[in-house]
C-alpha cells in the first residue's frame, strides 16, 4: 500500500522565467522530439509554446534524426547562435547534426542528431558504459544501439557547446526517460559544466512488473530489481535508467504514484513532481464546444449506421458513445476491467428493460493485415444508398416545383425516373445482410490469442441484436486517413459522451486529460497519476464529470462493480443533464493548462541551478536540498542507495569549465548502475572526440 506523502509543490510566486536565470540556456532532450512514439511526444510538443514564450531562442529541443518523421515535422535552417555553432563543430567532427525549427505550435529551435553517424563507434561507446558504469550491452540490438548512440551524440553536443567561445553562462540539460538518459553517466563522470535534470515518466521495470503481478504495488518495496530486470531481459535498459536517475542533479517524475515506484525500483526518491498539462483552447461562448460535440457525433453516427444497420437498427437519439484508447497493454490500461464492467452493464440494462444503447469503441494499435472487407463493403453500399437518395431528392424537388407552379397535382412516384427507382431497390437489397456486425474492424494477424477478443467472446459480447452494449474494437488509431472514420482522434473524442480509462499502471494518463480539455466526461483510476492528482487537488472532481475508480487496496471485483454502477447511473441522465455535465468538465480544464503547470518546471530549473551554480540562481530561492526535496527516508542499510547523497555538491566556478584532461583512472562504483558524482574523465580540450580517452 502506498503511504508516502510526496505531494506536488505549490508553484512559486517568482516571476515565471526571469527568476530561473535570465542568462541560462535550456536544452530539453527526448527520444520523441520530432519523433512521435508515445505520450512523451505529447508532453514536449504541447509544452513547447510555453517554453518558447519564456525562454525564446535560449531554448532548444534535441532529438534523434528519423528521416521518415523529420520530413513532416522539421524545417532545417542555417545554424546560428551558440546552438548553431555547436552543430557546426559537431559536423566538423564527422557527426550528423541538423539545426532548424520543429513545425509545431511555438516553432521551437531544435537539433536532430543522426544516430547512424555514431554507429562506427558503437564498440567504444558500449565499452565505456561497461568500464565506467557496469552497464553491459547486448552485441546487436537495434533499439539499444540507437539509444546509446544518441546518448553519445548528446554528450558530444554539450562538449561542442562548451567550446563556443562566447558561452560563459549556465546550461540546463533536461533529459526525458531512459532513452535519452544514457548521456548522463558520462556527463557526470566528466564533471561537465551542465546542470542536469532527469524526468522519468514511467519506470521500465515497473511497466513489466505491473503487467505480470496483480499485487504489484504491494510488492514494490520488496522487488529485487537486478533479478527481475534479468527475468524480463531488460537489464541494460534498467541500468541506464538507474544511472540517469542517480546521476542527475535534480530527479523528477510526473506523479505521486510514480514517485513511490521510483524510490523502490530506481533507488532514489524524486526531488519534485512535474505534472503534465495541455494547451487548453477555451471558447468564448459555451455553446460553441457543444455544437462541435453535436457535429462530430453526427460523423460517428455515419460509422455506426454503416457498421450496424445492415444487420439491425436501433434508435440513434437514445445511443451513448463511450470509448477507451491507449497502447495495447491489456491489464495495465484497464482494458480487462472496462470489458468486464460493460458486460455487467449489458446485463443490467437488459434486465431493466432499458431502451438506451451503448456503443463502446476500443482503439489501440495491433498488427493487422487490412480493414475487414465486409466493413468496407457496408460503407461502400451506404455511400451508394446516399447517392441514390440524393439523386431522387434532387430530381423530385425540381419536378415537383415545376408541377406546382403549373397548377398540377401529380403523384410523387410519377416524378421519379424508373431507373432511379430500380437503382435504389438494388442498393437496398445489397444493404441488408444476415450476419451479426463484427466486433473487430480489421483482420488481425493473431486474433486467436488476442486478449481483447478473447475477453469479449468469453462474455458473449458479440453484438447480438438484443444486447444493449455494442462493441467496436478497432486495432488502428483513428486518423483522417482511416477509411472507416475519416476524422482525427480529437474530433472523435469530442463526438463521444464519455472516456473510460481505469488503468492499473498509468504514471500520468493523458487520455482522460485530453477528454477534459475537449469537454468530455471521463473515468480514471486511483492507480493513475492523473487520478491521484484529482483526489489530492480537486476534491469535487466527481461533480465535475471526472470519476476516479478505486483500484488501490480494493479487489478486482469491487472495481468492476464500481465502474458498472457509475456507467449505469450515467445512462440515466437526460440529455440536458449530460450537457450541463460537459459544461462543468470543460470549465475545469483551465487547472491543467501549461500556463499553470509549467511553473513546476521553473521550480526544478531554479533548484538545479541552486545546486550546481548558485551564483546564477535566483537569490530568493533558499539554498540546499531542503528547499524543495521531500524529506528523505532514514538510511536502509550500509551499501544501499539511501546511504549515498542523492545530489552532488554545487559546482565551483572553476568546475563549471570542462576539465582540460582526464583525471587518473577511477575505479568503477560499487553499484554499477549508480555513477559516482566525483569521477572525472573527458576528452582533451583541443582534440576531436575520437582522438581522446581510453580506446579512442
Amino acid at each position: 500500500m502506498i503511504t508516502e506523502n510526496l505531494t506536488i509543490q505549490k508553484p512559486s510566486h517568482h516571476a515565471p522565467e526571469a527568476s530561473v536565470a535570465p542568462d541560462a540556456l535550456l536544452c530539453e532532450i527526448g527520444w520523441e522530439v520530432c519523433n512521435q512514439v508515445g505520450g512523451i511526444y505529447t508532453v514536449i510538443r504541447s509544452k513547447a509554446p510555453s517554453m518558447v514564450e519564456h525562454w525564446g531562442d535560449r531554448y532548444l529541443a534535441i532529438g534523434p534524426y528519423e528521416p521518415g518523421t523529420a520530413q513532416s515535422e522539421f524545417e532545417e535552417l542555417p545554424p546560428e547562435g551558440p546552438f548553431g555553432q555547436a552543430v557546426q563543430r559537431m559536423r566538423e567532427w564527422g557527426f550528423g547534426a541538423s539545426y532548424g525549427r520543429w513545425l509545431v505550435t511555438g516553432q521551437p529551435r531544435v537539433v536532430l542528431l543522426d544516430v547512424r553517424s555514431a554507429f562506427g563507434r558503437l564498440a567504444e561507446i558500449k565499452y565505456r558504459l561497461w568500464e565506467h558504469h557496469g552497464i553491459n550491452m547486448p552485441p546487436a540490438d537495434a533499439l539499444l544501439d540507437g539509444v546509446v548512440a544518441f546518448g553519445y551524440l548528446v554528450e558530444q553536443f554539450f562538449h561542442a557547446l562548451h567550446k563556443v567561445e562566447s558561452l560563459d553562462r549556465p546550461v540546463i540539460a533536461h533529459f526525458h526517460e531512459w532513452m535519452s538518459g544514457s548521456a548522463i553517466p558520462e556527463l557526470r563522470r566528466a564533471n561537465a559544466p551542465v546542470s542536469i535534470v532527469f524526468t522519468t515518466h514511467a519506470t521500465m521495470l515497473g511497466r513489466y512488473l505491473a503487467m505480470n503481478d496483480p499485487w504489484f504495488y504491494d510488492h514494490v518495496p520488496f522487488v529485487n530489481w537486478v533479478a527481475d530486470a534479468q527475468r524480463f531481459n531488460i537489464e541494460p535498459q534498467v541500468k541506464i535508467e538507474r544511472a540517469a536517475a542517480h546521476g542527475a542533479h535534480v530527479f523528477t517524475t510526473v506523479s505521486e504514484i510514480t514517485a513511490y515506484e521510483c524510490e523502490h525500483l530506481l533507488g532514489r526518491r524524486p526531488d519534485a513532481l512535474v505534472p503534465n498539462g495541455l494547451n487548453i483552447e477555451r471558447f468564448v461562448a459555451m455553446h460553441e464546444f457543444q455544437n462541435l460535440h453535436r457535429y462530430y457525433k453526427e460523423q460517428i453516427h455515419e460509422f455506426v449506421i454503416g457498421h450496424f444497420f445492415p444487420s439491425y437498427n436501433f434508435d440513434l437519439e437514445k445511443t451513448v458513445y463511450v470509448f477507451t484508447s491507449g497502447r495495447y497493454e491489456f491489464r495495465n490500461k484497464g482494458f480487462d476491467v472496462t470489458i468486464d464492467a460493460l458486460a455487467r452493464l449489458n446485463d443490467r440494462l437488459r434486465a431493466a428493460g432499458s431502451d438506451k444503447t451503448v456503443v463502446f469503441f476500443l482503439t489501440t494499435r495491433r498488427p493487422f493485415r487490412s480493414v475487414n472487407a465486409e466493413a468496407l463493403h457496408s460503407r461502400g453500399v451506404m455511400e451508394e444508398l446516399r447517392k441514390s437518395c440524393e439523386a431522387i431528392k434532387n430530381q423530385l424537388g425540381d419536378r415537383l416545383f415545376v408541377a406546382t407552379v403549373m397548377n398540377r397535382n401529380p403523384k410523387l412516384d410519377d416524378l421519379v425516373d424508373e431507373h432511379l427507382k430500380l437503382r435504389l431497390r438494388r442498393t437496398r437489397h445489397s444493404w441488408r445482410i444476415s450476419r451479426l456486425p463484427s466486433i473487430v474492424t480489421h483482420d488481425l494477424y493473431d486474433d486467436v490469442n488476442d486478449d481483447v477478443l478473447n475477453r469479449l467472446r468469453g462474455h458473449n459480447l458479440i453484438n447480438w441484436p438484443e444486447d444493449r452494449v455494442k462493441v467496436v474494437y478497432t486495432p488502428d488509431f483513428i486518423t483522417p486517413a482511416n477509411p472507416l472514420f475519416g476524422m482525427d482522434y480529437n474530433q472523435f473524442v469530442r463526438g463521444c459522451h464519455m472516456g473510460i480509462f481505469p488503468s492499473y499502471y498509468e504514471p500520468w494518463g493523458y487520455t482522460p486529460l485530453e477528454c477534459m480539455a475537449l469537454g468530455v466526461p471521463s473515468i480514471t483510476s486511483d492507480l493513475a497519476g492523473f487520478g491521484t492528482y484529482l483526489m489530492r487537488n480537486m476534491p469535487d472532481h466527481a461533480s465535475r464529470g471526472l470519476h476516479v475508480v478505486h483500484r488501490r487496496s480494493t479487489s478486482y471485483e469491487a472495481s468492476v462493480d464500481e465502474l458498472t454502477s457509475y456507467l449505469f447511473n450515467f445512462l440515466q441522465l437526460e440529455r440536458r443533464e449530460r450537457i450541463a455535465l460537459r459544461n462543468r468538465v470543460e470549465s475545469s480544464s483551465d487547472d491543467f493548462d501549461w500556463s499553470v503547470l509549467i511553473r513546476h518546471y521553473w521550480d526544478a530549473y531554479r533548484n538545479v541551478l541552486q545546486r550546481t551554480c548558485p551564483a546564477h540562481a535566483d537569490p530568493a530561492l533558499p539554498s540546499g536540498p531542503a528547499a524543495d526535496q521531500p524529506k528523505q527516508r532514514p538510511p536502509e542499510s550500509p551499501g544501499k542507495a539511501a546511504d549515498r547523497p542523492a545530489v552532488a555538491a554545487p559546482m565551483s566556478r572553476q568546475a563549471r569549465r570542462w576539465p582540460g584532461k582526464a583525471a587518473s583512472s577511477s575505479p568503477r562504483t560499487a553499484d554499477p548502475s549508480e555513477p559516482a558524482p566525483d569521477e572525472t574523465g573527458v576528452p582533451g580540450e583541443d582534440l576531436p572526440p575520437k582522438a581522446n580517452g581510453r580506446g579512442r
